[in-house]
């Protein structure tokens, strides 16, 4: 927590639930297709081990994606994740909804994004992250720029930030060097 500048802990701290992207955020962006048009997508297990963390220390975690996609209603469902917006292309109009949903303020809200569908969600909650390979435009814009590309472990970053940055992650350390995981 030493190395977190001070204005980026104050947005960390209340927050209480992370929405994520998926294509280009959760995965690498890709879209593979076989012979048949079956589509599918790799996720990276360190971050859904990250999601697995946050959410035994009580941070809700969300999906926003513009596309519809069983893999992703799937990939939810094995995470436990039961905040899903598929087929949102105006991800802004989410906001409002998740925050009625919830009963959350905006800056209780972060949000994970990539792309210039992104910013407009990005722009209005409490913290807007992204991974390295987002484009140049949402990198100039949100409080913290992953060192991991999507689909390689941002979003697992970003949720260890905001554990570091709410004073949880030394209880997460001392869990598995004293083998109580």
């Amino acid at each position: 927590m030493e190395n977190l500048e001070v204005q980026l802990i104050e947005r960390i701290r209340p927050l209480k639930l992370m929405l994520m992207d998926v294509d280009g955020t959760l995965s690498e962006g890709r879209l593979d297709y076989n012979a048949q048009w079956v589509e599918s997508k790799s996720f990276d297990v360190r971050d859904g081990f990250g999601i697995h963390l946050a959410q035994t220390c009580g941070l809700q975690l969300g999906i926003v994606t513009g596309r519809k996609s069983a893999i992703v209603s799937q990939r939810a469902k094995e995470l436990s994740i039961e905040i899903v917006y598929q087929a949102r292309f105006d991800k802004a109009e989410v906001l409002p909804e998740v925050m009625a949903l919830t009963g959350l303020k905006a800056d209780e809200i972060a949000y994970v994004g990539d792309d210039l569908f992104d910013l407009p969600l990005l722009l209005r909650v409490g913290f807007a992250a992204c991974p390295a390979d987002a484009h140049d435009e949402v990198r100039k814009r949100v409080h913290f720029v992953s060192q991991r590309r999507g689909g390689r472990g941002a979003v697992r970053e970003v949720i260890e930030l905001i554990l570091k940055g709410q004073g949880r992650w030394e209880a997460i350390l001392d869990q598995f060097c004293n083998n109580k995981p």
